[in-house]
């Protein structure tokens, strides 16, 4: 059993890898608009179709993978994986940087895509370091390093980007290799040996994964939840530049400064409040109030018609962000130990599964309601669409919100509780 020190120290270094990692991401989401608008010399309401389709392609390749990397950390430990994953990004955003065709754009995206195992097996590092009471609010912190990445990460992007499309990739680039390097001199190891298992392709992908799950019905119907929340929550990086360029007519830079605000939000509500409120509510509860506050963020941003009203819902998309931690604790603390990256593994083929549906989706629905050739004009659609998405997650997760929950007895592996308990 690991010392509380050793665990400090192992949340500390997951949690700095995390803000690393999320600065690249962050650098280049201001000037994707403008370097698709270059590569095809399409208006941007055009380019955001091209936009969608990178995520869609992205996120096919993460669907795919994501269980495969998971198991792999399951057999291999979480290190390897996470390393691997640093050192493919930086070559990533190196093929972007110096994309000349739209299809290098492609060609690097499908690499970043295989590639994806960082959140996951961050949360399955996550998991291996905490107790079951503890891991929704630890949970957090992948979203907190999410949120702090976003606060550096556009700002920087937004002014590099001033200097021309490519610079933020570059230096996405340089941050992923800094990142690797970090990590191979720093991050422990925490996957102990007698929780390793052997690797097995037949649970290794995403439905071979999806039955092994299925002997928890609790997980499988929270599964659903979160897939509706994600492809929900995946409106704001699949539009929310082209939205805010169309409605609110913002430049990178402004858009850079928006994106930091949610940063600065996602950050104090993962990795603060959360840590005050779930021990208080317990998981159930939280993710009741989070989805409340999402459903709120996006009927505001559906109508928005100026920057202070988008402003004023980030607040509300922030307090949201407690949902996903609140999601993961749930299903975590009902998988034994030696398939909890299992468990990430699927939930980031959820979330890829997601990423395919939203960007596609919600690109589309914001062409058809903007621009100079739409019969309605209505650019916030796609945060009206996500709305009844959430509204739907909440009624397929409502039985869970008033659950107590206890650990999994034995080695976890039957239900030990049924959700209307």
């Amino acid at each position: 059993m690991q010392s509380g020190s050793s665990k400090r120290s192992a949340l500390i270094f997951i949690l700095v890898t995390l803000i690393i990692n999320s600065m690249g991401i962050g650098l280049m989401i201001p000037v994707m608009p403008s370097l698709l608008t270059e590569l095809t010399t399409l208006p941007v309401s055009d380019a955001a179709r091209w936009g969608g389709w990178l995520s869609v392609v992205y996120a096919l390749m993460q669907f795919g993978f994501g269980p495969t990397l998971g198991n792999l950390s399951d057999r291999f430990g979480r290190r390897p994986v996470l390393l691997v994953s640093m050192f493919a990004m930086a070559v990533d955003y190196l093929i972007m940087a110096l994309s000349w065709h739209l299809a290098v754009l492609f060609i690097g995206r499908t690499l970043s895509g295989v590639a994806g195992a960082t959140f996951s097996a961050a949360s399955a590092y996550i998991a291996d370091v905490s107790s079951k009471e503890d891991r929704a609010k630890n949970f957090g912190l992948v979203g907190a390093g999410f949120g702090v990445g976003f606060v550096f990460g556009p700002i920087i992007g937004g002014f590099l980007g001033e200097y021309g499309t490519r610079a933020p990739f570059y230096a996405a680039a340089a941050l992923s290799f800094i990142n690797f390097l970090f990590g191979y001199f720093m991050l422990p190891e925490t996957l102990k040996q007698e929780n390793r298992r052997a690797f097995d392709w037949k649970r290794a992908n995403p439905l071979g994964a999806l039955k092994q799950i299925a002997a928890y019905p609790a997980v499988r119907t929270l599964l659903l939840a979160v897939f509706l929340f994600d492809i929900a929550h995946y409106v704001y990086p699949a539009v929310w530049s082209y939205y805010t360029e169309e409605v609110f007519s913002w430049g990178p830079g402004d858009i850079g400064l928006s994106l930091a605000t949610v940063g600065v939000g996602f950050a104090f509500v993962q990795g603060y409040l959360i840590r005050v409120l779930e021990p208080r509510l317990g998981p159930g509860r939280t993710l009741l109030i989070a989805l409340c506050a999402n459903l709120l963020a996006f009927i505001g941003l559906s109508f928005a018609t100026a920057g202070w009203a988008a402003y004023a819902m980030i607040g509300f998309a922030a307090l949201g962000a407690m949902a996903t931690p609140a999601f993961t604790g749930l299903m975590s603390n009902r998988i034994p130990d030696n398939a909890q990256g299992e468990l990430q593994g699927l939930i980031s083929s959820a979330a890829g599964l997601s990423m395919v549906v939203s960007p596609f989706v919600m690109t589309q629905t914001f062409s058809l309601f903007s621009g100079p050739d739409a019969q309605i004009v209505f650019p916030g659609a796609p945060f009206a669409v996500a709305a009844l998405l959430i509204l739907a997650s909440m009624l397929i997760a409502l039985p869970f919100m008033r659950l107590q929950e206890k650990p999994p007895a034995g080695d976890g592996m039957r239900e030990t509780e049924s959700p209307a308990e």
